[in-house]
């Protein structure tokens, strides 16, 4: 016998009883969303490499290390998405929706980097994505942030804390950038060597780094909040001023940078201490540059994504409950030919009435197809044998309660179970 094939490492199979809790957070996402009037937007996992290239930025490990790229048979070069935001911009800027437009949208699904994989880094992982575009102003990053807080609170997570900084416009970051810079040429000897090379294209990933040895380094380097331009800090303290009136908690860390190069102004993550070193759930900010960057007209921009292998961790770890789509009534047909063809007349009845019906299939015992309806997680079994048929009857058995089984007719079957259910 062949060795059976496995799944690639780093990339993990979702099964039924994993994926009730990460349907309760999509369900609970989509309601949210919608409820500040934003609108899915779909967009291919495969994109050119050239727009992770422009928009990441090429000095990045993602893109230097970790993008999955290769050449198709035209000789073009690909990349599976390791993010969403590019790729939404694309989208909005090739389908004519962004120039002088506002655009409230998000999307969700899988994201590809070749990372180690280790708890809650895998090679593909999922996430839900928020942006929105042509809007300026502060009140649009309070808005995601309250967003996103209102989603904790739908779902009963606990304990996140929201971390809040400002990276100022590009001009205000150039200045501070070469203070930096001469800071870090001084300390030469105690940095490792990727921060190193990104002193010339990216110093500012040098505080993104999580080498325990820099840690002091880091922790001594200038302030970005004193090199903010006077526009990045009044729209700061705007922001500031709108959570504490919404009573949002939050934590200024002049340390957050994000990995990403587009970032401009605001930039957030909401973390938690309970998942070890991955405690960041949810991170995002503003990318006002992006749009042009990528060819299209200068539109402001803020955005955010979740990591729902994160977020469902912490939510599994909290004990938050997954969304209950076990079968309601469970068809327990008794024989074959006329039994089987009325037990699928009433599970289309049921299912026609708004009941989630499993129907036993393949033949089998009594006592083997209430085995199986107790373990499908069904209130109801209903028992259709020669005589319930004789007698236009089908006997109903309580699962979940110590209650007898009862004949009932097959017309008032809708309204008998809505009244048990009560």
């Amino acid at each position: 016998m062949s060795k059976a094939i496995q799944a690639i490492r780093g990339m993990n199979d979702l099964l039924p009883d994993t994926l009730a809790l990460w349907q309760r957070i999509e369900q609970a996402a989509v309601a949210v969303l919608a409820a500040y009037g934003y609108r899915e937007i779909r967009f291919p996992i495969l994109e050119k490499t050239e727009l992770y290239k422009r928009s990441i930025g090429e000095v990045t490990d993602i893109v230097e290390k970790e993008m999955y790229t290769f050449e198709d048979r035209n000789g073009d070069s690909l990349t599976l998405r390791p993010e969403g935001t590019a790729g939404c911009v694309r989208a909005g800027i090739e389908n004519g929706l962004l120039y002088n437009q506002v655009q409230r949208l998000w999307y969700a699904g899988p994201m590809f980097r070749h990372e180690r994989p280790q708890k809650g880094r895998y090679r593909q992982f999922h996430q839900i994505g928020v942006e929105a575009f042509g809007i300026a102003t502060p009140d649009l990053d309070a808005e995601l942030i309250l967003l996103s807080a209102r989603l904790w609170k739908q779902l009963g997570i606990r304990g996140l804390e929201l971390q809040i900084n400002s990276l100022g416009t590009p001009a205000a970051r150039a200045n501070y950038r070469r203070v930096l810079v001469d800071y870090l040429r001084a300390h030469d000897d105690r940095l490792d060597d990727d921060s190193r090379r990104r002193l010339d294209m990216n110093p500012l990933r040098v505080l993104d780094s999580k080498n325990p040895q820099m840690q002091d380094v880091i922790a001594q380097a200038p302030n970005l909040q004193e090199h903010l331009d006077d526009e990045s800090r009044a729209h700061f303290e705007s922001l500031c001023r709108l959570l504490d009136g919404a009573g949002i908690g939050y934590q200024v860390n002049p340390r957050l940078v994000r990995g990403l190069d587009y970032y401009t102004r605001t930039v957030f993550e909401w973390v938690t201490s309970e998942l070890g070193a991955q405690g960041t759930i949810c991170a995002g900010g503003r990318y006002d540059g992006l749009v042009e960057q990528l060819g299209g007209q200068a539109t402001p921009a803020a955005g955010f994504a979740l990591g729902l292998e994160r977020l469902a961790e912490l939510a599994a770890h909290q004990q938050v409950a997954g969304a209950n789509l076990a079968p309601q009534v469970y068809v327990a047909p008794l024989g074959d030919g006329a039994i089987v063809q009325q037990a699928t007349r009433l599970a289309e009845t049921l299912r026609d009435a708004g009941w989630r019906v499993e129907l036993h299939c393949g033949g089998g015992s009594l006592k083997s197809q209430l085995k199986r309806a107790d373990k499908s997680g069904a209130r109801h079994a209903l028992i259709l044998g020669e005589n319930e048929l004789a007698a236009g009857v089908v006997n109903v058995k309580p699962l979940r309660s110590e209650d007898a089984q009862q004949p009932v007719r097959f017309a008032d079957l809708p309204a008998f179970l809505a009244n048990a259910a009560h």
